[in-house]
């Protein structure tokens, strides 16, 4: 069984995909994280345009390993766990740039498919439905306003204790980030963010955690 849950960045899909396939007792395969490993490894070498990491690709090894008893999985970038050191803000937006590569992209789909083909899976990310997993049994497109999304980032960042929450205009800070990061996302040439034909709009405005779980994973036991 293959769920693919696609949607904007904020909108909350590893959170909400992590807590399915734990109720489900499905594995999560969080694609974004690739993503930022990789643009991760790019800032520690100096590389700051996209086009540049493409000559490092052979120098990076992934590996993904399962988060104990249902946790967030663990993301190792040659040898080291940086499981947190991804999720840094600065990361998330050379992420986007870095995911519009071609080679990037190439570079990671092998993985991604094979990671969904060891058992019942819940992947997120943006092009899971239309490109990784085209024939997913479930496919679901989680979306919320900008500004609902950046309310949530902040409330977030706040509660790490990230001093980007108390600066001055944090918040339109934020949404300008997250409106960049929405147009490079559904833009960009290559595998592009959007709503499948056969996808299930699930908009969260209205929903909190507990309710968009719950209407997620009634939707994969209604299909099973």
């Amino acid at each position: 069984m293959q769920v693919a849950i696609d949607g904007p960045s904020g909108a909350g899909k590893s959170t909400v995909s992590r807590a399915c396939a734990k109720e489900l007792g499905y594995i999560y395969i969080d694609t974004g994280a690739l993503y930022r490993a990789v643009a991760l490894f790019g800032k520690r070498n100096g590389v700051t345009v996209a086009d540049g990491i493409v000559p490092l690709l052979p120098q990076i090894k992934l590996d993904v390993y399962p988060g104990e008893g249902g946790g967030e999985q663990r993301i190792v970038l040659n040898g080291d766990d940086v499981t947190q050191a991804i999720r840094d803000n600065d990361i998330s937006l050379i992420a986007s740039r870095v995911s519009a590569v071609p080679a990037v992209r190439e570079f990671l789909l092998n993985t991604q498919r094979g990671l969904a083909s060891r058992s019942d899976c819940i992947m997120d990310g943006r092009d899971i439905g239309s490109v990784v997993l085209p024939n997913a049994d479930v496919k679901i497109y989680l979306t919320a306003t900008a500004e609902t999304r950046t309310r949530r980032r902040l409330l977030e960042l706040t509660q790490k204790g990230d001093p980007l929450a108390e600066a001055d205009g944090a918040f339109d800070t934020l949404l300008a980030q997250i409106n960049k990061r929405d147009s490079d996302d559904m833009n960009r040439e290559i595998a592009p963010l959007t709503q499948c034909d056969d996808a299930v709009l699930i908009e969260t405005d209205d929903l909190d955690f507990a309710g968009t779980v719950a209407a997620v994973a009634e939707l994969v036991r209604g299909r099973k």
